[in-house]
C-alpha cells in the first residue's frame, strides 16, 4: 500500500513523522544522568550505571488518565494531562523508594491532531523534569475507526530503582506509628467518572464560573496531579520514612492497606485536615456520602507517609523545606476481631470544605 493510499486511510505517517521531530526539544528538556532521551530509534535506552547505582532492584508502574482525558476534550484544555500521565506513575513508584529513571508515554488517536498532541507531550516534559525522569521514547498511534476523529487515549510506563537494601515495603510499621496526610491538589486523576455524572446532574457548563473556587469548572477539574517524588524520596534518604501510600482509585480506605503487615490498622482523624471545596460540592451535588467519597476520592490527602514519633520534627522540617503541605492524620493501631483496616473519626469533614 503506498503512503498515499494509507494516507486515505486515516493515517498520515508524514504528519506523525513530522510532530516526532518537533519534540525533540521537549524531550531532550528531560535529560538527566543514565539517559540521552534522543527519542526516534526502535527502543529508549538507560545506563543503571551512570544513574550511580551499584546493586539496584528496578520498579516498574503503568498508569493512564482515564475519563479525566473527557474533560479535557470538551473544553479543549490539553497542557495538564499530560503531567497527570507522569504523576500516576511516578507516584506509584516512589511509594517504594525508588528513584524514577525514565518514562514511555502512549498516545492513541483516531486522527493525528499535532497542536493537541503537542500540548500533550509538553505536559509530560513537564512531569518529568518534576519527577527527574528522563523521557526516553513513546508510541504514537493514529487509529481511525477505533478512535473518533479529535479523540485520544493516554498511556504511561515509569520504571525507578532503589538499591537492595533500601526498598520501602511498610515492614517495620508498628502500632503507635503516625501518619502524615501530604496535600493534595486535587481530584489527581480518580472518580471522574462519578465526576461527570454530578456535572450533568448538576446542570453546570463546564465553561461556567466554578461554584467552589475561582477560574472556570473545566478549570479546577484538569488541575494537574501533584508529583511527590522529590520530597517523598527526600525522606526516605534520611531514614525517616516506614511507608507511603499513593492514595488513588479506591480513596482513603483501599489504598492505606496496602503497606500495612498483617494485624494492623489505621485510625484517622477527618477533622485534622481541611478538605477543599470541591469535596463538599461534589458531596451535596451528587448526594455521596462520606464513606462513598472516601473510598473514591483522595478527600485532600494524596499521599500518606508514615513515620515514628521520634522522628515526626524531621519529617515536617523536611516537608517544609520542600514546600509539601501536610497534617498529622492519624495513627497505626492493632487490629481488633472484626475491625475494618481504615477507621475514620469525624468522617463527616470529607464532605465540609
Amino acid at each position: 500500500m503506498s503512503s498515499d493510499s494509507y494516507r486515505e486511510a486515516g493515517v498520515d505517517t508524514h504528519e506523525a513523522a513530522k510532530f516526532i521531530r518537533d519534540i525533540k526539544a521537549d524531550v531532550r528538556s528531560t535529560q538527566r544522568a543514565g539517559a540521552d532521551t534522543e527519542i526516534g530509534g526502535f527502543g529508549g535506552i538507560f545506563d543503571l550505571a551512570k544513574a550511580g547505582f551499584k546493586d539496584p532492584i528496578l520498579v516498574a508502574a503503568t498508569d493512564g488518565v482515564g475519563t479525566k482525558l473527557k474533560i479535557a476534550l470538551e473544553t479543549g484544555q490539553h497542557g495538564t494531562v499530560g503531567i497527570d500521565l507522569v504523576a500516576m506513575c511516578v507516584n506509584d513508584i516512589v511509594v517504594q523508594g525508588a528513584e524514577p529513571l525514565f518514562f514511555l508515554d502512549y498516545l492513541a488517536t483516531g486522527k493525528l491532531i499535532t497542536s493537541i498532541a503537542k500540548d500533550i507531550i509538553s505536559g509530560v516534559t513537564i512531569g518529568c523534569q518534576e519527577a527527574g525522569c528522563a523521557l526516553i521514547g513513546g508510541e504514537t498511534a493514529e487509529m481511525p475507526g477505533f478512535y473518533a476523529a479529535g479523540d485520544y487515549d493516554l498511556a504511561g510506563f515509569a520504571v525507578g530503582a532503589a538499591e537492595r537494601n533500601s526498598v520501602l515495603n511498610g515492614s517495620t510499621i508498628k502500632p503507635h506509628d503516625l501518619l502524615i496526610g501530604l496535600a493534595s491538589s486535587g481530584l489527581h486523576s480518580n472518580g471522574f467518572s462519578l465526576v461527570r455524572k454530578v456535572i450533568r446532574k448538576s446542570g453546570i457548563g463546564l465553561d461556567s464560573p466554578c461554584p467552589f473556587a475561582k477560574g472556570t469548572l473545566g478549570e479546577n477539574l484538569l488541575h494537574p496531579t501533584k508529583i511527590y517524588v522529590q520530597s517523598c524520596l527526600a525522606l526516605h534518604r534520611e531514614g525517616i520514612a516506614k511507608g507511603f501510600a499513593h492514595i488513588t482509585g479506591g480513596g482513603l480506605i483501599e489504598n492505606i492497606p496496602r503497606i500495612l503487615p498483617t494485624g494492623l490498622s489505621v485510625s484517622l482523624n477527618a477533622k485534622q485536615w481541611p478538605a477543599p471545596p470541591i469535596y463538599q460540592w461534589l458531596s451535596d451535588e451528587g448526594g455521596i456520602p462520606p464513606l462513598d467519597m472516601a473510598e473514591t476520592f483522595n478527600c485532600g490527602i494524596g499521599m500518606i507517609l508514615v513515620v515514628a514519633p521520634e522522628n515526626l520534627e524531621k519529617a515536617n522540617k523536611l516537608l517544609l523545606q520542600h514546600n509539601q503541605e501536610s497534617f498529622i492524620v492519624g495513627r497505626v493501631i492493632d487490629s481488633q476481631k472484626g475491625q475494618e483496616s481504615v477507621s475514620i473519626d469525624g468522617i463527616n469533614a470529607l464532605c465540609l470544605g
